[in-house]
């Protein structure tokens, strides 16, 4: 049953054979599908992309209203048994390593707590032996009873692991490919558990089939081809929606941004290319959560509100005990918006949106 994506540079070349014919088919479709993405995606629709943003905020705020979901990220830990080029947590960069007890874990979420979040993304270097499942376990039960919502962005697990941390208060899990590209996923990823393309990229599916409430996936732009990155996302978006039609699904756009250990973007993605993508995903699937975070500049964040984005992280920090500490060590990667809730919150209610800090309530999580 597991997803499979169709060889990575035939989607470069359907993408490069749409026409003006294929964009315009695209945007009038009722139920777009992927080659009308693929449209969406390719160099003939750039002269629609003020089309494109029209429908796409119309669908936008048809399926979301006028909210956008504020979240900010918890780092527990930055150790990590992998060898990634792209990433500040890489094990060889030369970087402080911390993992937080779960003492000081529930501090930094009080602290988040105490600013008004009530969704919060658990995230960690990939490493099992210092954030296992049972350490995530023991802080979720810790935690429920704070937030409305808790997810986690860790090293893949199995299923039943999964399982346990839903009915300890997880309610989503993220895990990004990456990259869609096999052979460049060879290329970046040089050492440990993350090496297995098809372990990760099954990942989703243990999560969903474990009874997680939302799925969230991506790619890291930058590293292949950003359209048929985007396509593969799309294709990969479609399956899990066809086979886990009760999860929440959401799609996560980052760009490459500075790390330790310097590494150069394969392929330069510009911010018309990130709107580009987002409007054309919100076409193709209406319903999905488009998560646009604070690696992004203040700037942008501002300009794409309720053109398609749904979710927005606030006031984030990368390093572990980053809330507690004001000059942390040992970050992922720099954020590009450095604005508090408070700030952000602001930004979107100048645009006439509603920021949202909790949209449904953990009781629902509790009694499955």
């Amino acid at each position: 049953m597991s997803f499979s994506l169709p060889d990575f540079t035939q989607l470069s070349l359907e993408i490069s054979a749409c026409t003006e014919s294929d964009v315009q088919r695209a945007l009038t479709s009722a139920h777009p599908d992927h080659h009308d993405l693929a449209a969406l995606l390719s160099p003939a629709a750039l002269p629609h992309l003020p089309q494109m943003a029209g429908r796409s905020r119309d669908l936008t705020l048809l399926r979301f209203g006028r909210t956008t979901q504020l979240y900010a990220p918890i780092y527990v830990s930055n150790y990590c048994t992998n060898r990634c080029a792209y990433c500040g947590f890489s094990a060889d960069n030369q970087i402080p390593r911390r993992k937080l007890t779960l003492d000081e874990a529930e501090a930094e979420a009080d602290i988040l707590h105490q600013r008004g979040f009530q969704h919060i993304l658990l995230v960690s270097g990939e490493a099992p032996a210092a954030v296992d499942t049972d350490y995530l376990e023991a802080l979720a039960l810790r935690l429920r009873g704070k937030f409305a919502a808790v997810s986690i962005e860790v090293q893949p697990l199995e299923q039943g692991d999964y399982r346990r941390l839903f009915l300890a208060g997880i309610t989503a899990v993220a895990v990004y490919q990456e990259t869609y590209n096999r052979e460049i996923y060879n290329e970046v990823h040089l050492a440990g558990r993350k090496c297995d393309y098809d372990y990760r990229l099954a990942t989703p599916e243990r999560a969903a089939a474990a009874g997680m409430r939302e799925i969230g996936v991506g790619a890291l732009f930058g590293l292949a081809d950003w359209r048929a990155e985007a396509l593969a996302l799309g294709l990969h978006l479609a399956w899990l929606r066809k086979h886990f039609w009760s999860t929440n699904l959401t799609v996560s756009f980052p760009r490459l941004r500075p790390a330790a250990g310097e590494f150069e973007p394969r392929v330069l993605v510009s911010q018309r290319d990130l709107s580009q993508m987002i409007f054309g995903l919100r076409i193709f699937d209406p319903d999905v959560g488009l998560i646009v975070s604070t690696r992004e500049e203040a700037e942008y964040r501002d300009q794409i509100l309720g053109l398609g984005p749904t979710r927005y992280s606030a006031g984030s920090c990368t390093a572990p005990g980053g809330y507690a500490d004001p000059e942390p060590a040992g970050e992922q990667f720099s954020v590009g918006d450095h604005r508090s809730l408070a700030e952000v919150s602001e930004a979107i209610r100048a645009k006439g949106f509603d920021p949202v800090c909790k949209d449904w309530d953990p009781e629902f999580q509790l009694a499955q």
